[in-house]
């Protein structure tokens, strides 16, 4: 079984590039690595690559990136991979900072990437506007939600942490408690993508700053049930939402099973469970119609 460490990087298809880079480097506070003609990638200012952006005719996040161990071996993964029906190539993409990569498709159609050597792009560089720490997890939804976690599960050795009913699953590969969610839909979309910013004092910093920029917050701030972040949404360029959290959950030792005890839990110790939906919310308001419109687009 595969065991990804953290995400790495999300890359996204936009019809406008130079506006995409414009909201993620002046706004986000990301720092542009590198630039091509039809791409750009992007990093934190601790030098970590988190958004390659491809200029496309639609807005649509179409890969993630994992971390697996130093020591892995892709072709020890790759026949893992096989026994589970799943094909993968290995790949040398030009991408700044990242070595060879097994790529494949998960059961919804995103192309997974699985790196291990990589380096930093940057160092405490400074920045303008939020400045997240960063990537924290990436939101999808999917038309056969149990497919999906099953492969996550099964496949890429992805533990569940939480569910709201039956129609929303949050999975974590490392202690964070969810790297990646997924919800039930009707086709494959980005639900939300997601930025750690280092504290309540950096997320009040980032509402000043929406406020500023007249940038909408569609739903917060708010602390959550499932994973217990402090959370506000807005949406961006591509009217993809977007989330900023800080003090999530974590899950320190995994035999322990439950989640490093906060004062804000109303079960401890606080276990993976499954969430009564409409209760989720420990403290803040409903989200706005804005969070919850997709159909715009058709295709963010």
């Amino acid at each position: 079984m595969i065991k990804p460490r953290r995400i790495g990087h999300a890359t996204f298809e936009t019809p406008d590039l130079e506006k995409a880079i414009a909201y993620y480097e002046k706004f986000l506070g990301l720092i542009v690595a590198e630039r091509e003609k039809d791409r750009a990638f992007l990093m934190t200012k601790i030098g970590q690559l988190v958004i390659e952006l491809d200029k496309a005719e639609r807005a649509h996040c179409i890969k993630l990136s994992f971390e697996v161990a130093p020591n892995s071996d892709f072709g020890e993964l790759a026949s893992e991979l096989a026994k589970d029906g799943v094909r993968s190539e290995l790949r040398n993409d030009s991408v700044p900072g990242i070595g060879q990569v097994l790529s494949f498709k998960d059961d919804k159609g995103t192309t997974i990437e699985l790196f291990k050597d990589w380096r930093y792009l940057g160092k405490h560089e400074q920045v303008a506007g939020i400045g997240p720490l960063k990537l924290g997890h990436v939101a999808f939804f999917t038309p056969d939600i149990q497919r999906t976690v099953a492969f996550y599960e099964q496949v890429l050795g992805f533990r569940v942490s939480d569910w709201i009913g039956d129609f929303f699953c949050f999975m974590r590969c490392n202690p964070d408690h969810h790297t990646v969610n997924f919800f039930t839909g009707p086709t494959v979309m980005l639900h939300h993508i997601a930025f750690e910013l280092k504290d309540f004092v950096h997320l009040q910093s980032s509402c000043e700053v929406m406020g500023q920029k007249r940038i909408p917050i569609i739903w917060g701030p708010l602390r959550h049930g499932p994973g217990h972040n402090v959370a506000t949404y807005h949406r961006n360029q591509d009217d993809q939402v977007v989330e900023f959290f800080c003090e999530l959950d974590q899950m320190k030792d995994e035999d322990l099973g439950y989640f490093e005890p906060r004062p804000w839990h109303h079960d401890t110790p606080q276990r993976p469970k499954r969430w009564t939906p409409g209760e989720t919310s420990v403290w803040g308001p409903s989200p706005e119609e804005d969070f919850h419109r997709t159909q715009v687009l058709g295709s963010s």
